[in-house]
């Protein structure tokens, strides 16, 4: 089996976080008692996401050329952290589950529309865009990185 390229990598943990949000959804629709923990990893998953690209992936596509794109995506990065936060708080401040579904949704629904332009136009340009250096770096955080406590997306 052939290794995932860069790009298929970060694919393939955007549907990681897109399964985590949804899992718990459909659990909460279920009515059964509700646990938050695959929520909550979905959530960190996805900031720990943000930041990957924003620190490893998008300084050296920026550097090549795609300033366009990189600006778009670091705009959306806002919006997400700003409803990853609202979620946040909902889990600690309320337990009316519809809230917290719509909320859900709302960050679902945001997720779909940055994932069909980040996909196409910014991963497959990593793979060719990125040196062995960059490339070896995010690869490892893939795999084992953590982000710093207290980093928070530029544009949030």
């Amino acid at each position: 089996m052939a290794a995932l390229t860069l790009g298929q990598a970060l694919e393939r943990e955007h549907r990681e976080i897109d399964g985590g949000i949804e899992s718990f959804l459909d659990e909460l629709d279920s009515g059964v008692r509700v646990d938050t923990s695959q929520l909550v990893t979905a959530l960190e998953s996805l900031r720990r996401h943000i930041y990957l690209e924003e620190v490893f992936l998008f300084p050296d596509l920026k550097a090549a050329g795609l300033m366009g794109p990189i600006f778009v995506m670091l705009r959306e990065h806002g919006m997400l952290w700003r409803q990853l936060d609202a979620v946040t708080g909902m889990l600690a401040q309320t337990s009316e589950t519809e809230v917290l579904r719509h909320s859900c949704a709302t960050l679902l629904a945001l997720l779909s529309d940055h994932n069909a332009k980040e996909e196409p136009i910014i991963y497959t340009q990593a793979d060719d865009i990125l040196g062995a250096v960059a490339s070896a770096e995010l690869r490892k955080f893939l795999i084992q990185g953590t982000m710093p406590e207290g980093w928070v997306c530029s544009s949030a």
